[in-house]
């Protein structure tokens, strides 16, 4: 059977994809991995990176000696996704990203990064701060730490700048009208950038993976994979 991996976002969790996974194991063998640092899983020693996670998704895709792979990545999940694709496409049949920032840049990556206070998230939104000790634990504040230091580092050397050309796997960009993190400019730049691509806007859609409708979003993969609607 075909395999699908679904990546989640930084400070994200795979649970954001259960709504999904019914439908999609129609057609696939779904895979949901975490990256180091969330969940239940601890931070590397190392820090943590887009290349660190690149190569984690490497090393799940050889563990499990999966071919025949197909991606769906959610903001930093797609960036990682097609980070694998420029460098390990044997394997992988295509990639669709949704609400993946790609116009990185340091100033930009400060910008963001001054809204992953943890003391300030704790204050101003509780909710979230409750949801991210309940998905990651105790570690949570550290958690934001290295995702700052990620998007920095991203920032100064964005793994993606010059590589989108030589990515020839079929790729569909996505991303919400509404979205507030990644501007449909920058997704359509991508999506001229690369020789295989098709690009879609969803109406009405904001960025957080469970803001976005089910069946719209399960519509458009369907379509873009050509599976029976």
């Amino acid at each position: 059977m075909l395999n699908l991996i679904l990546l989640h976002g930084a400070l994200g969790h795979s649970q954001i994809f259960e709504p999904f996974k019914t439908e999609l194991s129609k057609y696939f063998t779904i895979h949901t991995p975490l990256f180091s640092g969330h969940g239940n899983s601890g931070l590397p020693e190392g820090g943590i990176s887009i290349e660190k996670y690149t190569d984690e998704l490497k090393e799940f895709i050889e563990k499990n000696n999966l071919h025949d792979v197909y991606i769906f990545g959610h903001s930093m999940g797609g960036y990682v996704a097609l980070c694998y694709a420029a460098q390990y496409p044997e394997r992988l049949n295509s990639v669709i990203t949704m609400g993946t920032k790609f116009d990185w840049t340091e100033e930009q990556a400060l910008k963001e990064s001054k809204m992953l206070n943890p003391q300030t998230i704790a204050e101003k939104v509780p909710k979230y701060a409750a949801l991210l000790e309940a998905q990651h634990g105790k570690k949570w504040k550290q958690l934001l730490h290295s995702i700052t230091e990620l998007m920095i580092s991203l920032g100064r050397n964005p793994p993606l700048k010059g590589n989108l050309s030589t990515i020839h796997i079929p790729v569909q960009i996505m991303v919400g009208d509404q979205d507030n993190m990644v501007t449909l400019e920058e997704s359509m730049h991508v999506y001229r950038s690369l020789p295989n691509a098709r690009l879609a806007v969803l109406p009405d859609t904001k960025h957080p993976m469970d803001k976005i409708r089910t069946g719209l979003l399960l519509d458009l993969m369907k379509d873009f994979w050509n599976l029976s609607l």
